[in-house]
This record gives C-alpha cells, structure tokens and sequence, in this order.
C-alpha cells in the first residue's frame, strides 16, 4: 500500500473513537447519551436540509464539512460541556494538540485542509463558520427541547446562561435564533429552567 492511502486510511481509523465520545446531551425520546460522531452527523444533515435559512450564501458542502469535523479533537481533548465555565477554560489547548496530533496523521495536504477548516469554524467569521456554529447550537437544543429540557434541569442550567450561547445562533441564522428563543421562553414558561 502507498504512504499516502496509508495515511488516510489511519486517519480513518483514528476518528472511529469519535464514536466513544459521550456528550451531556440526550437523544431524544429520553434515550442515552449521545455520542460526538452522532452530533456531528445529526448537524451535517440538518445544515443541508436548513441551508436556505442562513443568513449569507454558503457553500453547503464546506459548511457540511465543517460540522463532521468540528468534534474530532474531542477524541483527545474530551467533551467540554458547553455551560461547564471551569473546562471551558483549558479547552482551546486541550483542543489544538488534539488537532495537530489527529490531523497530523492524514498527508500534508489533507492536513492544512483540514486543520485550516477546523481553524476557520473556531473563528467565527466566515458565513460557513457562523451557520456551522448555529447548527452546533441548535441540534443540542432541539434535542433537550424533546426530552422536557432534561439535560438543563440536571445541570441547574439558568435561561442567562443559554441565551449566553445561544444568542450567536442569529450570527448565521436569524430564523435559526428566533426558533431557538422560542424554545427558550417556553422552557421559561414551563419552569423547566430559571430566569
């Protein structure tokens, strides 16, 4: 086998163990927790099918892309819960060994193509970027908004606190955020999470 199928092929491998990383949040129907791989395959799909709701032209397949990718550090770097404020702290340095560990594995090209995509998400300033991130906000709230806002009420999450999040989901999609707010103020009516 030549070097570079080699390469991709343990590249391929690598990010099987993806699948092994748990997220806090539940799939729905009150089921277990899912995993990064799932995440990311939930978001790719749900960028393609919500693509007219972005706020600038994208290019769908970068965008697609970015959301298969984003979590792959996390094989490494573990999850860090988005609300988590201590871990938060460390994981960009958690995060960029990962990535040039993982990426490093893949020839040079694919590297730089990747990490460059990898590094384009985390900046958030493309329309790419930002629709990415409204998805990587969205798919976990969709998610506990049909388990009863379980996940919130476990970690003692406030309305402050997601809206601190959630609030850069109008950066790629203002339809996206005015979803989102609506999901928030019902969980607030519910008193499933504080003001």
């Amino acid at each position: 086998m030549d070097k570079r199928l080699e390469k991709q092929l343990a590249f391929s491998l690598e990010i099987d163990k993806e699948k092994n990383v748990f997220r806090q949040t539940h799939l729905s129907g009150h089921g277990r927790n899912e995993n990064d791989a799932e995440h990311a395959w939930h978001m790719a799909i749900m960028a393609y099918l919500l693509r007219e709701y972005a706020n600038e032209e994208v290019d769908i397949t970068k965008v697609m892309l970015m959301c298969l990718i984003h979590d792959i550090v996390e094989i490494d770097a573990g999850d860090t819960y988005a609300y988590d404020e201590e871990n938060l702290k460390t994981q960009k340095a958690r995060e960029d060994a990962a990535k040039e560990r993982i990426f490093s594995l893949l020839p040079d090209d694919q590297k730089e193509e990747l990490t460059a995509l990898f590094d384009e998400f985390e900046a958030y300033e493309t329309a790419e970027a930002k629709f990415a991130h409204s998805l990587d906000n969205l798919q976990p709230l969709m998610l506990n908004n049909s388990n009863d806002g379980s996940d919130w009420i476990e970690h003692g999450v406030s309305a402050s606190t997601i809206y601190g999040r959630q609030r850069k989901t109008k950066m790629g999609s203002v339809k996206l955020f005015e979803i989102t707010d609506q999901i928030i103020r019902d969980h607030i009516r519910k008193g499933t999470i504080p003001e």
